[in-house]
């Protein structure tokens, strides 16, 4: 039987991360990549992210058992839409982007019954940079969201679950709507609120006076989460309902500390940042203090292993496969 393969499609700081960390286990299959910039792909390469790529999207997915794709949310659909002809039976197929509904929608419409897709979604400290910032520990204890499609094989779901492990991360299951729902409240709705208030500030009257200004606490509260227009739009297209709903409850917060200035009641404002300042820091060592646990957990693993087939094998996939499928029809 042939050497399994891998091919990540987007090469930049999470798909070079990804084939960092999976190349850093030995594994007994080759990792393929492409990317639609021929300079970022040899910088992959370069780097090791890679053992080569490919300048066609076709030819780097031929006879893949697992596709990951690390592209920003606008580029799937078309991704799908142009390697679904020409995926091998039973390939496993992944994404990295944010959002999942729109995802999932894609993959059931577009992906023939011979493949099967696991929306996947990192959340990384730091998701900002390209290939050359792309590191194996990226994702050592983060929390690694595993969002399955309705029509993907449990071996699918396993072997996707099995590389978050391997890259040191910590799966969490959810449907779409959950997702969708969730990070929309801690990764659009900042993107929303660092939109407001630069067009607040920008817009204002005294606009040209205001830019002589501004502090640390402006640079950081209006820092947009990315730099690339066409990225946050697709994510304000894709799950605008659930950001709508949370600019909603942002309002609702917003009234109620206009109404604590009216009110001007110093033991209240006082109070109110006490337990503000206290929620987060809870928040955050509850966070840190899981992360380093997992992170020190998979470090420790990794270091323990000779082959990536101890977690993560395309070999095991195969059998495991096969088994269940001879347990559905018998």
């Amino acid at each position: 039987m042939s050497e399994p393969k891998v091919t990540i499609i987007g090469l930049g700081l999470i798909g070079s991360s990804i084939g960092l960390g999976l190349r850093r286990a030995e594994p007994d299959f080759k990792v393929v990549g492409h990317d639609r910039d021929s300079s970022v792909s040899r910088k992959a390469q370069k780097a090791g992210a890679v053992d080569r790529w490919e300048r066609n999207l076709i030819s780097a997915i031929e006879d893949a058992e697992l596709i990951i794709i690390a592209t920003p949310v606008a580029a799937i659909k078309e991704i799908l839409e142009a390697t679904a002809p020409y995926l091998a039976p039973n390939c496993v197929l992944t994404d990295t982007s944010t959002v999942k509904g729109d995802v999932l929608r894609w993959a059931d419409e577009l992906l023939p019954g011979t493949a099967y897709f696991v929306g996947g979604h990192p959340v990384v400290g730091e998701d900002k940079g390209d290939t050359e910032a792309a590191t194996a520990d990226l994702f050592a204890g983060a929390t690694y969201c595993i969002v399955p499609s309705a029509k993907a094989h449990p071996a699918a779901i396993e072997l996707v679950t099995s590389m978050a492990r391997t890259l040191g991360a910590v799966p969490f299951f959810l449907d779409a709507a959950e997702h969708d729902g969730q990070v929309a409240g801690v990764e659009h709705l900042p993107l929303m609120l660092s939109s407001a208030l630069l067009m607040t500030t920008a817009q204002a009257p005294s606009s040209r006076d205001l830019k002589r200004l501004p502090g640390p606490t402006f640079w950081r509260a209006s820092e947009l989460p990315s730099t690339d227009p066409e990225a946050s739009r697709a994510i304000c297209l894709a799950n605008s309902d659930n950001i709508s709903r949370w600019i909603d409850r942002y309002i609702g917060s917003l009234r109620e500390l206009q109404e604590r200035l009216t009110a001007a009641d110093a033991d209240k404002w006082e109070e109110l940042f006490g337990e503000l300042v206290d929620a987060r820091s809870r928040w955050l060592a509850g966070k840190g203090t899981r992360e380093e646990e997992a992170a020190a957990a998979a470090m420790e693993d990794l270091k323990s292993m000779r082959t990536l087939g101890s977690m993560f094998g395309l070999a095991q996939f195969r059998g495991l496969r096969a088994k269940l499928d001879k347990r559905e029809g018998g």
